[in-house]
């Protein structure tokens, strides 16, 4: 086993700090057990001859830094009893207040030429950035005077890292940092997950140790070995859990699926009107094999949109169905299911579909509607269901569930999976389907329980998709041509998409990660601040307000469509969409669920950059059965833009006599103008994976 029961890691703070730091931490952070403690790792290391650029703090922020007293002064407040105490604390070039109120003994402890840590929010006060009431631990004075004298053991206590946890108004970094000091003076061998011949062939140090010196590094290569120690840990221990499920669900008894050589699957191949492309034979066969096991088929299917994901899985529903077993697909969206229920039932032909009978359950159908899906789909007359969470609810019942298919896998969770997987009387097979790109090294750590098949190559016929860079920072005026292009398309009876990364320019869309922030002193680059003003991004409500004053727009029919709206005005606004009614949508990223518009022909996306390679695949997702498809990626500035350029409204309309240069791509790329950098880590604790029933 990876994971030993009783584990110190296990024990709750409690018990090891005492009942009110537990309590405080608990608050602050969330954490509960010694593990919780353990793994709140520190988010940078600074050191005691270092100082904090006071300059570059932001107003408003709580901020964590290292300065030294300048001077102290106390005065008498005029409006009222009492004193003040400033102390102006600097690093050489900026210099920040503190001021405490009625607390003129901290002068005792902050005199001038002392160091140390400070903590609080920057707030102004008549131009100049202070904290007020500010926390701070000062080093040690006799280290500090014994430092100076050049002793070779003050000289390291000087330069060891000291580590800046991630605090709250409440818990100090230094707070954080004695508590984690408390728990390892105190700790037990803890027992590695990761087998000594490995740990010794990877050159990696034991858990316990890592512990220590990612928390207490004499060094930086301290730190910097210790995390990758524990980054190692986590996703060892993650994957090795995955695999015991993955084990665990193969001790189950499935029933065969095996398709008769003159059934339905037989009759239905031969009615296709065009061959399956090689990765579709492959992938038909790795189901096959799965479905004529005795063990429950779980298997991820990956592959954009157009690639025949839906056909192989209905080609399993049919496999399915010979046996007199049903085939549940789960549909993020009601328009999605709606749209795979018509999908599924043209593919079939009408034979077929009569002895199959597909049946739609959504949660917005009438009583009636409802009743006669759920008789349907109990009685066993159902072969195939299409549904949305409806299908998880309590009151849906199989006569003979024996496949499930989740499409748009990361719109679900493993439970809302496994509460329609429990539905069958015998452990049903699974079949995951995505057009999300997923890199071999997450498919291995994140979907370690499935299998996984790739359908990478896309059917005969397919037009490459052009693809324009637009870099409004570098050419405001190009922004015109963007919407002439869009309004191009519409005159050809063509529809376009514009993705936006917010809905307004302060809120991004529910479920985005925000942009990147780094904190003053934490550039990795080095890169100098910009005094230039911070851009407005691209939003739904900034392009809806621009719209009117867009001379090539007027006369066409425009809408919003993003995460605040109900989900009853999101599914009215995609089925007019898609029936034609709307020339322009202008989406969020809540438009990334597979939904299919063949006359969507243009698709133009804001601040690129940020989105990264999420927009480009979303172009070839709307655009599927397009003659020819056009994504533009319309941006403020790139990566590689210096960061004192002049900022620019997303887009401005403007002169359209520059046009954007081109780049031509297959459905299978996306375009950009610098190097893009992706980075996958292991997000999963130890005691979190211990929780999972490891």
């Amino acid at each position: 086993m990876v994971c030993v029961p009783d584990s110190p890691l296990d024990a709750s703070l409690a018990g090891a700090l005492g009942g009110r730091t537990a309590t405080a931490l608990q608050k602050a952070f969330g954490l509960r057990t010694v593990g919780d403690l353990l793994t709140h790792f520190p988010r940078r290391y600074a050191r005691r001859g270092e100082l904090t650029a006071l300059d570059q703090l932001p107003l408003g922020e709580s901020v964590t830094i290292v300065a030294q007293v300048l001077d102290v002064r106390e005065r008498t407040m005029r409006a009222r009893r009492g004193s003040i105490l400033e102390v102006r604390i600097g690093d050489g070039q900026g210099i920040l207040t503190l001021t405490f109120f009625n607390q003129a003994w901290r002068a005792k402890d902050l005199v001038p030429g002392a160091r140390g840590i400070f903590a609080g929010k920057v707030g102004d006060y008549r131009g100049l950035r202070q904290l007020a009431h500010p926390d701070y631990e000062l080093f040690d004075a006799s280290h500090e005077a014994v430092a100076g004298v050049g002793d070779q053991q003050a000289q390291k206590w000087a330069k060891q890292p000291i580590p800046i946890y991630p605090a709250s108004a409440s818990v100090a970094s230094w707070q954080v940092q004695k508590s984690v000091e408390v728990l390892l003076d105190g700790l037990p061998p803890i027992d590695d997950a990761v087998p000594a011949s490995v740990r010794s062939e990877l050159d990696l140090m034991p858990v316990s140790e890592a512990y220590e010196r990612i928390h207490r590094p004499e060094s930086d290569r301290d730190h910097l070995t210790a995390r990758d120690t524990l980054r190692f840990d986590e996703a060892f221990v993650l994957q090795s859990a995955l695999l015991q499920q993955r084990a665990l669900v193969r001790r189950s008894a499935a029933t065969p699926r095996r398709a008769a050589p003159d059934g339905l699957l037989a009759a239905f191949d031969a009615a296709l009107p065009f061959e399956r492309t090689g990765d579709q034979r492959l992938v038909g066969d790795e189901i096959t094999r799965d479905l004529e096991a005795e063990v429950p088929m779980n298997r991820l299917v990956q592959g954009e949109v157009g690639s025949g994901k839906t056909l192989v899985a209905l080609r399993a529903m049919l496999a399915v169905a010979e046996s007199g077993g049903q085939s549940a697909l789960l549909a993020p969206t009601e328009v999605l299911a709606a749209q795979h229920l018509r999908s599924i039932t043209a593919t079939l032909g009408p034979d077929l579909a009569a002895r199959l009978r597909p049946t739609l359950l959504t949660g917005q159908m009438t009583v009636a509607q409802r009743k006669k899906a759920l008789l349907s789909i109990v009685s066993g007359q159902a072969h195939v269901v299409v549904g949305t969470h409806a299908l998880i609810s309590e009151a849906v019942e199989f006569f003979d569930l024996g496949l499930v298919v989740v499409d748009e896998q990361h719109r679900f969770g493993v439970d809302q999976r496994e509460a329609l997987r429990k539905k069958g009387a015998t452990p049903p097979h699974v079949l995951v389907l995505t057009a999300t790109p997923i890199p071999r090294t997450v498919a291995m750590t994140v979907f370690g329980d499935l299998d996984v098949s790739t359908i990478a190559e896309l059917p005969k016929g397919r037009q490459p998709i052009e693809s324009f860079v637009v870099p409004l920072a570098d050419h405001p005026t190009w922004g015109g041509r963007i919407w002439q292009r869009s309004a191009e398309e519409v005159a050809k009876g063509r529809q376009v998409f514009v993705v936006c990364p917010a809905i307004d320019a302060v809120t991004a869309e529910p479920g985005d990660p925000p942009d990147a922030e780094v904190a003053p002193g934490d550039d990795p680059d080095g890169a100098e601040p910009s005094d230039a003003p911070a851009p407005e991004r691209a939003s739904v409500e900034g392009v809806m307000a621009r719209v009117p004053t867009i001379p090539v727009l007027q006369g066409l029919r425009v809408e919003p469509l993003h995460g605040r709206m109900s989900s009853d005005e999101k599914d009215d606004v995609m089925r007019r969409f898609a029936a034609g009614d709307i020339d322009v949508l202008v989406a969020t990223t809540v438009v990334e669920v597979g939904v299919d518009v063949p006359n969507a022909s243009t698709m133009v996306v804001g601040d690129a950059p940020p989105r990264g390679g999420g927009p480009t695949a979303s172009a070839s997702r709307s655009s599927t059965s397009c003659a020819a498809a056009s994504a533009v990626a319309a941006t403020r500035a790139s990566a590689c833009s210096s960061p004192t350029r002049r900022p620019t409204p997303w887009p401005a309309s403007g002169s359209t006599r520059s046009r954007p240069r081109s780049t031509a791509s297959n459905s299978r790329r996306s375009t950009s103008t610098c190097a893009e950098r992706a980075t996958c880590s292991a997000t999963s604790s130890r005691a979190a994976a211990r929780r999972s029933g490891c």
